[in-house]
């Protein structure tokens, strides 16, 4: 141990918890964040929470050919794809400096 050092110890293990609460807090906020996707000119939206959760899927009627599903589940696709990607960005805006602080990397999350 350091000569002196256990205030020193103690005053980083405050921070120490003060990160991981201020991480807790974000993630809970991002869970409840909700970010939308679309694909097709808005044709087809997507709602995902800031953690990547599908939790809506808006359909245009213009866009159901019953002909031709394929392309439909396309844009459903699609539009999932840019709600997550979203999502991702707005994880690595909240999270990314919270996880540097703690000096690593947050499993799960990517980065």
């Amino acid at each position: 141990m350091f000569p002196g050092g256990g205030a020193d110890m103690q005053q980083l293990l405050q921070q120490a918890q003060k990160m991981q609460q201020d991480l807790a807090q974000a993630q809970q906020e991002l869970a409840e964040t909700p970010v939308e996707g679309s694909a097709g000119g808005g044709l087809v939206k997507a709602v995902v929470t800031g953690t990547g959760e599908l939790t809506g899927l808006e359909i245009d009627p213009r866009a159901v050919d019953p002909e031709d599903t394929e392309t439909l589940a396309d844009l459903v696709l699609a539009a999932v794809r840019d709600a997550v990607a979203s999502a991702q960005q707005l994880q690595q805006t909240r999270l990314g400096p919270l996880a540097q602080g703690l000096g690593g990397s947050l499993p799960g999350l990517g980065f």
